[in-house]
Order: C-alpha cells, then structure tokens, then sequence
C-alpha cells in the first residue's frame, strides 16, 4: 500500500507522520525547530531524518514513502522550495516530494474543502489564500522589511515599550508597568531594560509576553490597543489575499493558526471577525482545532489520490498522536 511521508517544521517544534493511503498512521514522531531560516537546509533535513527514525525504529536510509508533503515555517520564495526540495530528493525517501510554506498546513488542516484563507501567527505572521481552482494568494512574511507586524515577539516588544513609557511618563499609564517587567522577576521597566541591554535577560525572551498583554486587555486600554493592532493585521492580510483571489463575496473559512493566534482571548477573535465582516458578508472566521500535522497529511493523502474514508481515520490518528506528544492523556 502506497504511503505518505507528513511534516510540519516550525520555529519551536517539528512533526512528523507516515500514514497509508488508507489513512492508519504507521508512525508519528516530535522533534526540535526545524524551520531552514533557523537551522539551515542541512539542518532541516537532520531533524526530519532523526525523526523518521524514531517514527519508524530503523535508519532513515532509502524509500520510506511514495510522496512526502514537507511544510516548513521560513520557506517563503520557490528558491527556498527548490533547494530544500532538493536536499530532500538526495535522501531518497519519497519518489514524488512537495515543499511549501507551514501555513499551508494549517488551512488543509482546518477545512474538509481545501481552499480558503490561513493566518498563522506565531514567532512571526504570514497568510495564505488558496482558491477553489487552485490560485495562490502568498505573502514574503520577512518581517518588517516586507511591512510585517504580529508575531509574538513584536506583541512582546510593543508590551515593554508600553511599560517603560508608562513608567517615565511619555505614554499613558498602564498596568504593564507592573506586569511586564514582574514576568521577568524585575521591580521595574527601567530595570528591564538594562538586564536586556547587558545581556542579563535575552531580547529573545519577549515572545514570552503575549499571554500577560492578553490578560491585561480586559482592563487596560494600553494592553487593549495592542490585541486591537493585531487583530487589524490579521484582517489585512487576509483581506488582501481575498481580493487578489476574488472571494470576498464568496462563502469562506479563515482559519487561525499558531501559538499566538490560539491562545488569544475572546477580546482578539472578536475583533477579527469584527473587522472581516466588513471584508464581506459570508467569511467564517474560526480557529483551526487540528494541528498543522494534520493538514499536512490530508495533503499527502491528496497527492496519494487516497479514498475519502482515508481521511477522517488519518485526521483522528494524527490528533491522537499529537496529543499523546503533548502529553495529553488519550483515550
């Protein structure tokens, strides 16, 4: 029976899942980041064969499927499609093998229909619309040099700078004042920003923050006007991605995807779905429960031409699989 090979490559995390056409996962692994712009082509392609290895207890040498779908966070250019592609194709593990961007995953994931919208938000933002006929709607999602604004890290930073201007006076007074620099076990914003200057603290470490900015939003207007900015970002991208694909008028999904976007409070959803109303009248808004692993098998079963029995036993295997990684109990 001819066989799929799943991966979805983050900056944090990386799944994995062989699954038969049929739809039985025959193996499912958790590894490290695996995204190229963190670890480099060669670093991908060592993650995933560390985790073929474990998914299937024997050396990722040779054929190990008939088509792998890898949908990796950082892949935004057909260059960088092409060469991991490549990369991959000199492993030998698949005949037929598709790169393409993680959001990709989280839209497949999110709807039996396989076109609408994606925003997935996590260390950084990035969309992607596909249409019914198969039209692309993308964006670079380089950061801000292509005019990016959402991920977590850049919420964690407006939350720090709202801190130290509402300490020295500049800004108006908020309680992330308090809270922000409290997270790191600081008395104050000032303080946080000389341990991050020495060193002390990472600036990395920002990313940490959107949960404390959510939380405070019910009560604050500073920490408000931030989950409000995000939300704008999540409906502009996908505004735009509606109109290149001329769906605004269409019945559609937008599918929210990543870290920040499922952690995000009453406050945030609201808002998009607020501001994608005025998008147009039949865009459905909701967060995409699987997880991207999912969507990335889905499409490996697609490329596969499995049966549509397939699909369902894949979906509820894979979810199974991942919760268990969690550590979730199953059953």
């Amino acid at each position: 029976m001819k066989r799929g090979l799943a991966v979805d490559g983050g900056n944090s995390k990386t799944d994995l899942a062989l699954v038969a056409a049929d739809g039985e996962v025959l193996g499912f692994a958790r590894g490290p980041a695996s995204s190229p712009h963190n670890v480099g082509i060669e670093g991908t392609v060592e993650v995933v064969s560390g985790l073929i290895e474990e998914a299937l207890g024997e050396p990722a040498t040779g054929r190990v499927a008939d088509v792998a779908e890898l949908l990796m966070a950082g892949v935004d250019f057909p260059a960088e499609e092409d060469e991991l592609r490549d990369a991959v194709r000199g492993r030998g593990w698949a005949e037929e093998i598709f790169v393409g961007n993680d959001t990709f995953a989280v839209l497949r994931a999110g709807t039996e229909r396989g076109w609408g919208v994606a925003v997935v938000c996590g260390a950084g933002i990035n969309c992607v619309g596909v249409a019914p006929d198969g039209r692309h709607a993308r964006f670079p999602a380089l950061g801000p040099t292509t005019g990016d604004w959402g991920g977590g890290f850049d919420v964690g930073l407006a939350a720090t700078s709202a801190a130290a201007r509402s300490e020295d006076g500049r800004g108006p007074h908020s309680s992330l004042e308090r809270l922000v620099p409290a997270h790191f076990g600081v008395e104050s914003p000032s303080r946080l920003a000389e341990e991050i200057h020495r060193g002390a603290i990472q600036m990395r470490r920002l990313e940490e923050l959107p949960p404390v900015v959510f939380s405070a939003a019910a009560d604050d207007v500073v920490a408000a006007q931030i989950v409000d900015r995000l939300a704008s970002e999540v409906v502009a991208l996908s505004r735009v991605a509606l109109e290149r694909l001329e769906l605004t008028n269409e019945p559609v999904e937008l599918l929210l995807g990543g870290g920040l976007l499922q952690a995000g409070d009453g406050r945030l959803l609201q808002s998009i779905e607020a501001g994608m109303r005025e998008v147009g009248p039949a865009i459905e808004v909701h967060r995409s429960v699987s997880p991207p692993i999912v969507g990335a098998a889905l499409l490996a079963l697609d490329a596969l031409g499995a049966p549509s029995d397939a699909f369902a036993r894949a979906r509820v295997e894979i979810e199974s699989a991942a919760r268990g990684a969690e550590g979730i109990p199953v059953g």
